[in-house]
């Protein structure tokens, strides 16, 4: 038999207590109350120990368990832990059930903001010009829309751009123009069309718009293509908008490669490595997998990156085809050569062995896009900012052509006015395109390059014989020449190589004096590119404009959307709309 123990029954009773109290109604679930153990685990006695012995009397009743714990955490009620007095009622919020979840810890501190160091490189608008001083004006021809994404960026986040973000031409060269194609056969891969107005800010004045549109080429013609992804996986990479994007875009790209195309896949953040060497352009799988598998982390080593991609597209060098490297980054360099001359003369030293070079900027408050403008320039290649995947499919898709396959190279244009007819004018855009007049005839300066497919406008403002100018004539110089015919309102040239080639050739007309009509009469592509320079020219905050501003833009460019077919110019009425609430302080739309 056994021996009777008094501090077994008195557990026994307290056990009883503290289960009839959990079983109060609302406590648990409804079903049968658990029978009392006969038996306490030896590991509680020490515990039981310390409290005193008073009666069999019922425990006060404990906190009813949260409803979420279920029949589990009833079961381990009799443990002897319950049995520790209850906290006071001053800090009900910390009262916790067996099993419940651990103490919320403190919110952490917000991090302070991260510091702006984006790059853009400064200009000022280009000035007038007095005709009979200065006839002649200068430019290479660009291509790249970057700034437009940009801006759009700024624009989407409730924020207005910084006034250098602003590039006026890149913003009237983002959209389609619908301007005939060369013809069938013709030895010239450019056709111009020219087009004149009164413009909308002045009407006094005249506006000329020159279009340029490059030959298209099928895809299935494309020459073969030797690509080499250069990615940024430094730490600064990281956000979504940044490195995941990257990948999406590139995943797109990789799904417009054929068999006799192949890709490469380069990072670079503190060192270097080739994630994917030279591999056939429908091994999807692979190429796909290795896109996926970039991690952003660590410091970067930009310049070792870059040699290491054009080692790459070396060593896979399709003779007659595509060599080309795209550079995917925020431009944030802090290791090795970060100093933007010796990587510009890098890529130079690679373009003349036949590789090109195309940037791709990400990122906002650290995103160096004056460096990578200036490499994709130096590259014969042209630059984009990919704000969204929706920018990245018509960069590397829809453009794709565009973006790989050059067929105009170093284009360069010069016009020159004629005295006879007007008296000033003035270049709208391309201030980080200006050339000297002696750099025209010179094959060794670079210029822009056109891709398949490009299109290039470039609009000049001009004030006809007579009439109200800005510019001061000279006292001591006077009018040194009467002018040429009185039908011609000035002299364009353009010249450009032919891939492959390191001659350049010339193409010359005149531009015929045209009766200007008002803006709003003009034809739909030259109302266009008015509006959206004048929108851009507003943003900058630009004084050759007079009183014209957003609502203005956006009302011109309303009459001119045409077909539209992918939604652009009805997304650039939008953003007039956002830009001009914004700056004028008016609620958002």
């Amino acid at each position: 038999m056994q021996r009777f123990n008094p501090w077994r029954q008195a557990l026994g009773l307290l056990t009883a207590s503290l289960l009839w109290a959990c079983s109060a109604p609302g406590s648990q679930p409804e079903g049968p109350t658990p029978s009392p153990p006969v038996r306490q685990e030896a590991a509680a006695q020490p515990v039981l120990e310390s409290v005193p012995m008073v009666s069999a009397a019922p425990v006060p009743a404990a906190p009813p368990p949260r409803a979420d714990l279920g029949k589990s955490a009833l079961a381990d009620a009799p443990r002897a832990q319950e049995l520790r007095p209850a906290p006071p009622p001053a800090a009900p919020a910390k009262l916790m059930a067996q099993g419940s979840h651990a103490l919320m810890a403190p919110r952490p501190p917000m991090p302070p903001p991260q510091p702006d160091t984006a790059k853009y490189t400064g200009f000022q608008d280009n000035p007038w010009q007095r005709v009979a001083e200065q006839p002649v004006s200068t430019f290479s021809a660009s291509v790249d829309t970057g700034s437009y994404a940009n801006v759009r960026r700024f624009l989407n986040r409730g924020q207005l751009p910084p006034r250098d973000a602003v590039r006026v031409e890149e913003l009237v060269n983002y959209f389609g123009y619908a301007d005939p194609l060369p013809a069938a056969g013709d030895a010239l891969p450019l056709r111009v069309t020219l087009q004149q107005s009164r413009s909308p800010w002045h009407p006094e004045r005249g506006l000329l718009r020159i279009g340029i549109q490059g030959r298209d080429t099928a895809r299935a013609t494309l020459p073969p293509a030797n690509l080499v992804f250069l990615v940024d996986v430094s730490g600064s990479m990281g956000p979504p908008d940044r490195l995941p994007l990257v990948r999406s875009s590139l995943q797109l790209l990789a799904q417009q490669l054929r068999p006799q195309d192949r890709v490469s896949l380069v990072s670079y953040a503190n060192g270097t490595q080739v994630v994917l060497p030279a591999t056939a352009g429908d091994r999807q799988e692979a190429i796909r997998a290795a896109i996926q598998q970039l991690a952003a982390g660590g410091g970067t080593y930009g310049e070792a990156g870059i040699r290491l991609a054009y080692a790459q597209a070396c060593a896979g060098f399709i003779k007659n085809g595509i060599n080309r490297v795209l550079l995917a980054t925020d431009g944030d360099l802090n290791i090795g050569v970060t100093d933007p001359k010796q990587l510009k003369a890098l890529v130079e030293e690679q373009r003349q062995a036949g590789i090109g070079l195309t940037t791709l900027g990400v990122g906002d408050s650290n995103y160096n896009e004056a460096l990578m403008k200036q490499l994709a320039d130096a590259g014969d290649g042209s630059y984009h900012y990919l704000d969204s995947l929706q920018e990245a499919h018509k960069v590397l898709v829809q453009q794709m052509r565009s973006t790989l396959e050059v067929i105009a190279k170093d284009l360069k244009l010069q016009i020159e006015f004629n005295p006879a007819v007007a008296d000033e004018y003035r270049l709208i855009g391309y201030e980080l395109h200006q050339l000297q007049r002696e750099d025209f005839n010179n094959d060794r300066v670079d210029a822009g390059e056109i891709g398949a497919g490009h299109r290039v406008t470039a609009l000049y403002e001009w004030v006809p014989k007579g009439g109200a100018g800005t510019v001061d004539p000279l006292r001591y110089q006077g009018e040194k020449k009467a002018g040429g015919p009185a039908n011609e309102l000035a002299w364009l040239k353009l010249r450009f190589k032919h891939p492959g080639q390191s001659e350049s050739v010339l193409h010359q007309l005149p531009v015929p004096v045209r009766a200007l009509v008002l803006a709003q009469q003009a034809d739909a592509e030259l109302r266009w590119a008015a509006a959206v320079a004048g929108w851009g020219q507003w943003l900058r905050g630009s004084t050759q404009i007079g009183g014209f501003d957003g609502q203005q833009a956006l009302s011109l460019a309303r009459t001119a959307v045409g077909e539209d077919a992918y939604g652009h110019r009805a997304e650039a009425l939008r953003l007039m709309t956002l830009s001009t609430a914004l700056k004028t302080g008016a609620p958002k739309p």
